[in-house]
Parts: C-alpha cells; structure tokens; sequence
C-alpha cells in the first residue's frame, strides 16, 4: 500500500466508527478490541470522574493511554488534540484551560470532526474547535499552541517524521509535546507488517521505539523522555483485525504467532520546543 492508500483505508474505517454510536467494538479494523469504551479507557489510566466528564458518546474507547493525565495542562492554554476523534481527549483538555483557554482538535476523518461537534455542542463547550487536516499538513499557524497531545494516533500517519515536524512549527518555543502512543518492541513478521488488516489496527504501522524517538528528535524537539510504558494487551484493541491478518498469514509459525503478542509497547512521551 502506498500512503494514499492507507489514508484512505484510516478514513474508512473511522468512519464507520464514528457512524456506529456509542463504541467502536462493534466495527472491525479499528484501534479497539471487543472490551467496551468505558473499560477499555479505564485499563489505560482514565479515571471515572474524567469518564464522566465528558459529553455521552465522546469516548469511544480508542486510545492507548491518557496523555492528558502528565499533561500539565493550565487555564488559560491552548492545546492542540491530534487526532481528537469523537472529542474524549479535548473535552478533558478545555475542562482544564477553562473559558480563558481554547482547545482545537484536528482529524483527517470527516465523520469523526461532525461527531466532536455534535458532542461539543451537547456538552456546551464554547472553548473547543475541531478542525478537518492530516497531522502531516496542520491547519494551526505557527508558534500558536502552548500544548500538543496526541493518543494513539501518530501509529497510524504514514510520514511519522513529518507529522513530528508539524508538531514542533505549530508549538510556541518552549511548548510541550504530550503523547501516547503504540510502538514495537521487536519487529513484527512481514505477513504482519504489510497486511491491510494490521494497519489499521494499529499494529503495522507502529514502528520500532527508537525510531519513534528519533524522529521526535530530528524534527528539533529537546528532552525527549519515556514518561511510561508498558506491555500492550492484544485484548484492548483491533481483536478483529488482528485475528483477520494472523489467519490470513499461512507462512506464520507457532513461536511467530506467540511471540507477536509481545510485540507491542504503549508509551508516553514527552517533548519540549527549545526557546
């Protein structure tokens, strides 16, 4: 698959999520497993008074962690929510800044920006914006943003390395970046990495930890640092599609099979924009 390709296939299957209602488990090939929102979201470090928080229907249980919880977001900040999704994280975000702050949520799936809206709306939130853009072309001027947090997303972006790079041209010298995320710990068998069905489930696009490391760095952000990571459970996403890839991989031994559920990380990091 090309990179037009693989937008293409993101946008579709986020789309149907976002068209679904309340969750995502219904819906085959997307970051979730069959667990639903609400646990899913607690094993990753969500309180239930963060749960409640927010607008019904805003968390659809897609994330790999809670980047808003090392945040360190102040009233009166702006925050930038890559890949915002149904709203979850930025709702959590703008109950943090207050009416002095703004949130503005970015994702590349129709569907998903209509729903944050619509919840936006529902919950009365007049300091939250969601915004139509690919993470690799941001639709946020420069040196604009005090904050950046991202949740299990930037797996899924093609050019990982740009995306970076966009991050740091929209942060104000001295922001911060917050990100959690799923990266490899050993590399997945080739029957993994170029299946359809394991891209959008998160899985063949992640890249290596180092890798994902570096390319924070090379897109000039300073104090790079592991604030957590952790195994990732298969069970909390793309149970679905991860069955579908392993059965589709006649070549895959036993010890592959066994040794892809160690695979993967759930990490998050944070970044600094020197001043």
């Amino acid at each position: 698959m090309n990179d037009s390709e693989i937008k293409v296939l993101v946008k579709e299957s986020y789309g149907k999520i976002a068209r679904t209602g309340g969750s995502c488990c219904p819906t085959k090939g997307s970051c979730c497993g069959t667990l639903p929102p609400e646990e899913i979201s607690k094993n990753i470090g969500y309180s239930e008074e963060e749960m409640n928080a927010v607008p019904q229907g805003a968390n659809l249980g897609l994330g790999c962690g809670n980047p808003i919880a090392l945040a360190s977001i102040k009233e009166g900040e702006t925050v930038l929510d890559l890949g915002s999704g149904a709203g979850f994280d930025s709702f959590l975000a703008a109950n943090r800044v207050g009416p002095t702050g703004k949130v503005i949520g970015v994702d590349m799936t129709p569907e998903m920006i209509n729903r944050a809206r619509e919840n936006a709306a529902i919950g009365g939130y007049s300091n939250v914006q969601f915004l139509p853009g690919e993470l690799e072309d941001l639709p946020v001027e420069d040196n604009s943003v005090d904050i950046i947090i991202s949740n299990c997303v930037i797996n899924l972006v093609p050019d990982k390395e740009k995306a970076f790079k966009e991050a740091f041209r929209v942060l104000k010298p001295g922001g911060r970046l917050m990100v959690s995320d799923l990266v490899l710990r050993q590399k997945l068998p080739l029957s993994i990495e170029n299946s359809i069905e394991g891209y959008v489930g998160c899985i063949s696009g992640a890249v290596m930890k180092d890798v994902y490391l570096d390319a924070i760095g090379s897109a000039g952000f300073g104090d790079v640092e592991v604030i957590e990571e952790s195994p990732f459970s298969l069970d909390f996403f793309v149970s679905d599609s991860t069955d579908q890839a392993i059965d589709q991989s006649p070549k895959m031994s036993a010890e592959e099979v066994n040794g892809f559920a160690d695979s993967v990380s759930s990490i998050k990091v944070r970044a600094i924009k020197p001043r």
